[in-house]
């Protein structure tokens, strides 16, 4: 006998079934879709690159979005060719970046990798490029997996926190805490390899008189004016530093006191030379210097600094505006 079609419209229990799993289907099709969409989204949002690579085959298996925001390159350039990501290193952190990246697969983890590629518009970034390597067994090929963040601007501002807690704000020189930290690390260092080191002592004579007679906003560019002239003369190496009022000091690494004398006669003449205007007067500026050199029987950088400021204290009693070398 023929089955009678059911009255109440209800389909039958096959049809219902087939119906429910194509709408299950459909609703897994749609959340496959949305964690897709959502995936991609912060994939976008996150300032960083998430990269595969083939360690055989030196290729690059996958790059995120990401890339081609902080290099300003296709991403389709860096999976042809793992180059175009190497070549993208700044040229002075390709070494430091090639070993840690192969040292990865010794430890299996390598976290503080921070090096500066120059992207596509020649603006140099810094990275933080964390890479770790997938388990894998023996003959299996070796998957390195990583995220370079780009922390510029946590550099940035890592570079201004440093300046200013290392440098005078008037004069831009180095501060009297962190003057004395080199030269300390100078001491240490000529004394353990039997280098010379030779040490200055500066201080502008009459500074009192410029500030009373023309205002301390004067006096503050006769400063500046002083430590540019320090800034011109020094060797790359030297410090020089702003360690209180109207005195400087310099310290220099590899120098004999003979050969930092005529550097301190140089920058004699450099401050001599400066011309300064307060309306219709006229004015130049003379320093008093006092210097000494390492010698053995010194023990401690006090020593140095003890004999430099009797120098320069005595060159103040001989007439100012000359050297004296102790």
């Amino acid at each position: 006998m023929a089955k009678t079609p059911s009255l109440s419209g209800t389909p039958p229990p096959e049809a219902a079934q087939t119906l429910l799993a194509l709408l299950h289907a459909q609703g897994e099709v749609a959340r496959l879709s949305e964690r897709e969409q959502l995936f991609s989204a912060l994939l976008d949002s996150v300032n960083a690159v998430l990269w595969a690579f083939d360690w055989e085959t030196r290729q690059v298996l996958y790059v995120s979005p990401a890339y081609e925001r902080i290099f300003g390159r296709p991403v389709s350039l860096v999976l042809a060719d793992f180059n175009e990501w190497r070549d993208s290193i700044y040229p002075d952190d390709l070494e430091f970046a090639e070993n840690t990246l192969s040292q990865v697969l010794v430890k299996g983890a390598v976290e503080d990798r921070e090096y500066r590629i120059i992207n596509a518009s020649g603006q140099v970034r810094w990275l933080s490029d964390k890479c770790y390597i997938n388990q894998h067994r023996t003959g299996e090929r070796v998957i390195i997996v990583g995220i370079a963040e780009d922390i510029t601007e946590k550099k940035q501002l890592e570079g201004e926190l440093h300046r200013l807690a290392t440098t005078d704000v008037l004069t831009q020189t180095s501060n009297r805490r962190h003057f004395f930290e080199y030269a300390q690390q100078a001491f240490d260092s000529a004394r353990q390899d039997g280098a010379p080191l030779a040490f200055l002592l500066l201080d502008i004579d009459d500074f009192k008189r410029i500030n009373d007679t023309y205002g301390h906003q004067q006096g503050d560019q006769v400063l500046q004016r002083v430590a540019e002239s320090g800034r011109a003369v020094l060797r790359r190496g030297d410090m020089f530093g702003r360690i209180g009022g109207e005195e400087f000091a310099a310290v220099f690494p590899g120098c004999s006191a003979q050969l930092a004398e005529q550097i301190a006669e140089r920058l004699q003449r450099e401050i001599q030379r400066q011309v300064f205007n307060h309306g219709e007067h006229t004015y130049n500026v003379t320093v008093s210097q006092g210097l000494t050199g390492l010698t053995d029987a010194d023990e401690s950088l006090d020593t140095l600094f003890a004999r430099a400021d009797a120098a320069m204290y005595q060159a103040k009693r001989q007439g100012k505006n000359q050297i004296v070398l102790a």
